[in-house]
């Protein structure tokens, strides 16, 4: 047998598509899951990121703080989050967020340092105030490359979300954990396909963002 057979047969069983095991609630409790853990790591690493870049400070420890947060296995993290705090959401929320703030960091501290400088100092010649440079100037040209980073955090997490599931929560990975104990390849073959699948649909959503957010100059400009 192979990957398509045992893909074929997982989406083919209607039993797979209703009940509180169906597909649509446990990729509506995966979506959940990663919306959540994205909005925090971006309460986190955004204004992080925009403040450190526009004033040009804390780079380096940004650069500290990325590294060490990358290096962080989220797995290990979970399993010790649970064994000090029990089963809960937190515990998986932590190293997902974890994942997801140094990428949103690192891109937009670099990407608001890229702003042509010419740009910035002709709106302070204009009179504009700190604030004003880094909405009106600093972040609409910088837009495009913070997206990405936003972009990379939520690939990173809709792919990882899946280590809810060993914690006896839901989403896409209680196909591939149960799939696993129950040695049903369907389930664990199904379950990584509709990660690929909902991972390729949040590129094309955030490629539709960008066409959406991103003036049409600084787009030309950077082609």
């Amino acid at each position: 047998m192979n990957l398509f057979h045992y893909a074929n047969v997982f989406f083919s069983d209607n039993a797979n598509w209703s009940g509180a095991d169906g597909i649509p609630t446990r990729l509506w409790e995966h979506v959940q899951y990663t919306l959540m853990a994205l909005g925090i790591a971006g309460v986190i690493g955004l204004p992080l990121g925009l403040v450190t870049g526009h004033t040009g400070r804390g780079g380096n420890a940004l650069a500290l703080v990325a590294t060490a947060a990358r290096a962080l296995p989220s797995f290990g993290l979970l399993v010790l989050l649970t064994v000090l705090m029990g089963l809960g959401l937190t515990p998986v929320m932590v190293p997902l967020v974890a994942l997801a703030v140094p990428p949103m960091l690192v891109t937009t501290y670099e990407a608001i340092r890229s702003v042509d400088r010419s740009l910035v100092d002709a709106a302070r010649g204009m009179g504009m105030g700190p604030l004003r440079v880094m909405f009106q100037v600093e972040l609409p040209v910088a837009l495009p490359l913070i997206l990405s980073g936003i972009r990379s955090s939520a690939v990173q997490i809709v792919s990882t979300a899946t280590i809810a599931a060993y914690v006896s929560f839901g989403g896409l990975g209680r196909y591939i954990v149960d799939g696993l104990y129950q040695v049903d390849y369907n389930k664990v073959v199904g379950g990584a396909v509709l990660v690929a699948a909902l991972a390729v649909v949040t590129l094309g959503v955030f490629w539709v963002a960008g066409r959406v957010l991103v003036s049409p100059g600084v787009r030309r400009q950077q082609r």
